[in-house]
């Protein structure tokens, strides 16, 4: 056989001495052939190193059996967990999951979304970039009737479902405890405020100052890219501020315990001088010394969630094209690098 040629079912039906149309019943577990059969002709392809042509099966069917999924990177604790909630639902449901990230760009989300429909996915899952003004870019999906949901980071679509959680009051959640443990001038540590979830977060944390009596101060809210390297600037910012936070809420774990080890590293006691709390229950939260307060955000029940009912969608037995947000709980975790005491009797002020 000439090296490099696919081989196909008339290939191992000549090796066999048997019918095409029997290989191709053996090889799809077909019940009218013998196991015995079934078992030459898949060893038989196996050595020959056969592969099904599943293009030409999905042509026939429309259907990919694929699904895909944009993120904004790769390199997060989060994502790879609502990865893995995806992945698990997909394959338990004989699904292949296709993954790309943006790297936080808008122009590389709409490359992605292009890749996406040019390999016929049957449906795509998606977490916006941190510049991503509209969504219209995805309109060229949504016009061949291909399915999306969105998670985490999500536009307001009217033919698409959102998975999230209460950003809002996992922000007023977080305030509220650095508030019970004494701190009265709190700086919030947080993304692009473009993205639902650092909008809402925000509002949480004004809603909490206000509700105890707390003024709010604009300088105290520092918009940045939330990585390491964040964590570092803001510490060296607070390091020279003349009037420094007492508490400190971040928006993610990366930043906040890159910000802990500098301050600790310069004399600050944390929670002594600062509590800190961050959010995402990343494994980092509980590597850092003191361990860190943080929100925990669910991840992996996210993705199973999201490509759950994708897959339901695509099995026609659900329905995502609509306007709808399904809200997963989060909680909060409190831990040595925010706990002074036992929370104060907090009242909210009228």
């Amino acid at each position: 056989m000439q090296s490099g040629k696919e081989v196909t079912i008339y290939d191992i039906a000549a090796e066999l001495n048997i019918s095409a149309g029997t290989v191709s019943r053996g090889l799809k577990d077909h019940p009218a052939i013998s196991k015995k059969t079934k078992k030459r002709i898949n060893e038989t392809a196996e050595v020959m190193g056969y592969r099904s042509n599943r293009f030409a099966s999905n042509l026939r069917s429309k259907r990919t059996n694929t699904i895909g999924v944009i993120i904004p990177r790769m390199n997060s604790n989060f994502m790879s967990s609502v990865l893995a909630g995806m992945e698990k639902v997909a394959n338990e449901a004989s699904y292949n999951l296709i993954i790309s990230q943006s790297l936080e760009s808008a122009q590389k989300e709409v490359l992605n979304v292009k890749t996406m429909f040019n390999n016929r996915v049957d449906g795509l899952m998606i977490s916006l970039a941190y510049d991503t003004s509209d969504a219209s870019h995805f309109d060229l999906l949504l016009k061949k009737g291909i399915p999306l949901l969105f998670f985490d980071r999500v536009p307001e679509h009217p033919l698409c479902t959102n998975i999230i959680i209460d950003n809002k009051k996992a922000g007023y959640e977080a305030t509220k405890h650095l508030i019970g443990q004494g701190c009265k001038n709190i700086i919030h540590i947080t993304g692009p405020l473009a993205r639902n979830v650092y909008a809402e977060r925000l509002s949480g944390y004004q809603s909490a100052l206000r509700d105890f009596g707390l003024e709010f101060n604009e300088t105290n809210i520092l918009i940045t890219k939330l990585d390491e390297q964040a964590g570092i600037d803001v510490a060296a910012k607070i390091m020279n501020m003349s009037y420094r936070p007492d508490g400190v809420f971040s928006a993610n774990d990366t930043c906040a315990v890159s910000c802990m080890s500098f301050l600790i590293n310069n004399g600050i006691r944390i929670p002594e001088d600062i509590a800190f709390i961050g959010f995402n229950n990343d494994p980092i939260s509980r590597v850092i010394q003191p361990n860190l307060s943080t929100i925990n955000y669910p991840g992996f029940e996210m993705g199973e969630i999201a490509a759950g009912k994708l897959i339901s969608h695509l099995n026609n037995s659900a329905n995502i094209n609509v306007t709808d947000s399904i809200t997963i709980r989060s909680e909060l975790i409190a831990r040595p690098s925010s706990l002074r005491f036992n929370d104060f009797d907090l009242k909210v002020i009228p």
